[in-house]
């Protein structure tokens, strides 16, 4: 702000707005700069960037922009109102005053704005009573048509509520019980952004549950699996085998056959491979692992699978030291020789070379071999047996 409020001085009316003055009153600190102008935010933003050395990243089409400096980045937007031509459209927006900016947002604790510039500079504007929100502990909607309008702030309110450790009100709550159904008629892509950024919370677990409770998972898809305890094992399993510790609360909702959910988020590519990997094959690999099975049956076993996989086969019960002990080495396992060495050695390039690297590779595992001159021994001889 020592850097900001000097730099804005002289322009358009600009207002700190949302999360950073919800985080503000909370008493902590905000990782989003948004300001709010009453006026030209892209004009603002060109200008402000010219004052601060820095550069602006322009939206024309919605009037945004992105103020960018080296240890400063500032959302900026015009003020504006927002209508819907349907339940769970994107809005059709109009510039309008702070007011009625602050109107279309989604909470009270979030439809709160203080003064950057002239006289009122410091004021805080509260319209819908943000303020005795945050010090009742309340995630409440501005309005009874707030989930039609955006069915996706039915996710956004129960991940306030368990990151917050706030509760929806009642009434509220009776409204997201009404609207869940709304989520249906939603873009995949806003849904997955929702979703992820709840998955992404320490208190997920929670957020998950409530999610359960209040019909919204069961919306999303009728076979969601939204199990706190899952989820809170699935995100252990991640610090253990090295996953992403959203995809892997993404795969264990996905794991009672609500597949086709994963594919509806248009998630990138590999991303969903190992999603709907970790979902189809995390159950029967933690059946698999709780036989015995040496190093090479391991390495067999596990190294087609992404580490989500892994993740939420320990999330279901899969003995924690098979799992542990291919992570720690077995995955990374090589021989010390390659196919050049078979070569050198006169073995005819073949399939033949392949297999003995792999069958050297599985008795160095299970330790029937050590060194270089064992491992290219061995795999000589399979070669020209299998020749």
């Amino acid at each position: 702000m020592r850097k900001l409020l000097p730099a804005l001085e002289g322009l358009d009316r600009a207002y700190l707005v949302g999360g950073a003055v919800r985080d503000l009153l909370l008493g902590g600190a905000s990782v989003d700069l948004d300001v709010a102008v009453e006026g030209d935010a892209v004009a603002v933003a060109e200008e402000l960037a010219r004052r601060l050395g820095g550069g602006a990243k322009v939206h024309d089409r919605f009037g945004t922009a992105t103020v960018k400096t080296r240890d400063l980045t500032v959302d900026l937007a015009s003020t504006r109102s927002e209508t819907y031509e349907r339940p769970g459209a994107l809005p059709d927006v109009a510039p309008a005053g702070l007011e009625e900016d602050l109107g279309r947002r989604d909470f009270t604790i979030n439809a709160m704005a203080v003064a950057l510039t002239g006289a009122q500079a410091g004021e805080l504007r509260d319209p819908h009573g943000g303020e005795a929100d945050l010090e009742a502990r309340t995630v409440r909607v501005l309005h009874d048509a707030s989930f039609v309008d955006d069915p996706t702030r039915l996710l956004r309110a129960v991940r306030y509520e368990a990151r917050l450790a706030f509760s929806i009100d009642r009434h509220t709550e009776a409204l997201a019980r009404a609207g869940a159904e709304g989520l249906a008629a939603v873009s995949g892509a806003r849904v997955r952004d929702e979703l992820l950024d709840l998955l992404a919370e320490d208190e997920a677990p929670a957020a998950v549950e409530r999610m359960r409770a209040l019909g919204i998972a069961a919306a999303l898809h009728p076979s969601i699996r939204a199990d706190g305890n899952l989820i809170t094992a699935s995100q252990l399993g991640s610090m253990e085998t090295g996953a992403d510790r959203v995809l892997c609360a993404l795969a264990a909702l996905a794991s009672d056959g609500a597949t086709d959910l994963i594919e509806r988020l248009g998630l990138g590519a590999a991303e969903r491979d190992r999603v709907l990997r970790a979902a189809e094959r995390g159950r029967s690999l933690a059946h698999e692992l709780r036989a015995p099975r040496r190093p090479s049956e391991l390495h067999e076993l596990l190294s087609p699978e992404p580490p989500e996989a892994l993740a939420l086969a320990l999330a279901f019960g899969a003995p924690a030291e098979a799992v542990l002990s291919f992570v720690a080495g077995i995955r990374d396992a090589r021989l010390d020789i390659n196919g050049d060495d078979l070569r050198a050695e006169g073995v005819p390039e073949s399939p033949a070379i392949g297999e003995a690297l792999a069958q050297t590779l599985r008795r160095k595992l299970d330790g029937e071999i050590f060194t270089r001159e064992e491992q290219l021994r061995t795999a000589v001889a399979i070669a020209r047996k299998a020749s």
